[in-house]
């Protein structure tokens, strides 16, 4: 069984910081891409930030010199940290793993799509 855990949203100032962090579980092997998105209410789901397994990284316009992705493979983990925050940063974010490769009996498999459980981040005075 895979699952992603998500933990690190809360309450902040503007102007104050944030990390989120998601644990990938599982007998898992390998994981390519990794990413975080976003839900503003009354908004769709927006790619924010993702990270290859090479280290190669993507982030959305309005992220971009404040929010910094990384990733720890053999924790198959990956991290948002976010800087410079804004109120128009407040939503839930939710981290996904397209395509990972696991065990079950031994025997490989290759899963599609996992989500993390969201997290709220709220920007607020």
């Amino acid at each position: 069984q895979v699952q992603l855990v998500e933990s690190g949203g809360g309450l902040v100032q503007p102007g104050g910081s944030l990390r989120l962090s998601c644990a990938a579980s599982g007998k898992i092997f390998s994981i390519n891409a990794m990413g975080w998105y976003r839900q503003a209410p009354e908004k769709q789901r927006e790619l924010v930030a993702v990270i290859t397994s090479g280290g190669s990284t993507n982030y959305t316009d309005s992220v971009k010199g404040r929010f910094t992705i990384s990733r720890d493979n053999a924790k198959n983990t990956v991290y948002l940290q976010m800087n410079s925050l804004k109120p128009e940063d407040t939503a839930v974010y939710y981290c996904n793993v397209p395509t990972l490769r696991y065990y079950i009996g031994g025997f490989p498999f290759t899963g599609y799509n996992y989500w993390g459980q969201g997290t709220q981040v709220t920007v607020s005075s």
